[in-house]
């Protein structure tokens, strides 16, 4: 599939907004694909720029963009790999290692980064951001017709993966959004009863 996107809005300029069946198509059938069946090829460079001028066109409250990426090419993204798997090692934590594997097989990675900024700006606010970062990177991968996969696990959480990984103090990893070619389509998964979660309002 090529994709084409039409040419940015100027900042000011109307954005005509219409119907789109075929978003609402999609959404009802979307499926992440596991991590361990994503292979090659991976979105381009070209598509990857693309995806992520997609991704941040999410709500931000105040204009602030409290987030940004960090590009985890196979190269670089197998260093890390063993970098996590040597920290995990050194911990004799062989749990932790094993699950390196969602990291490693991907071809391609994407760090979505949180990094709220101070102001008036509730920080709660700039968390969500940063999460429909994510889902929105995740949604357009899958569109272009790529496998796609939301991934935190220990080293997104682990201070010491995240110095690994280059993160200041104050940032924290909002997904791992790994991209490749599924080996094998998603099996659909339980999804929760509605009728459970829906309340409505009443004086």
């Amino acid at each position: 599939m090529t994709l084409s996107l039409p040419a940015a809005p100027l900042f000011g300029q109307p954005v005509p907004q219409h119907p789109a069946p075929e978003v609402l198509s999609f959404l009802a059938t979307r499926r992440s694909s596991s991590a361990v069946t994503l292979a090659e090829p991976a979105p381009t460079a070209s598509e990857l720029d693309s995806l992520l001028q997609l991704a941040a066109r999410v709500p931000d409250h105040g204009k602030l963009a409290p987030w940004r990426f960090i590009i985890l090419e196979p190269a670089a993204k197998a260093v890390f790999a063993d970098r996590l798997e040597a920290l995990a090692n050194s911990r004799g934590d062989a749990r932790a290692a094993a699950k390196l594997a969602k990291l490693k097989i991907p071809p391609l990675g994407v760090a979505v980064v949180s990094r709220p900024k101070p102001g008036e700006i509730p920080e709660w606010e700039q968390l969500l951001s940063a999460g429909a970062v994510c889902t929105t990177l995740l949604y357009a991968a899958m569109a272009l017709g790529y496998g796609a996969n939301w991934i935190t696990d220990w080293y997104a959480y682990d201070d010491e993966a995240k110095a690994i990984l280059g993160l200041e103090p104050e940032e924290k990893v909002a997904g791992f959004i790994f991209l490749g070619t599924p080996k094998e389509p998603p099996q659909e998964r339980e999804r929760p009863d509605l009728a459970g979660l829906i309340t409505a309002w009443r004086p």
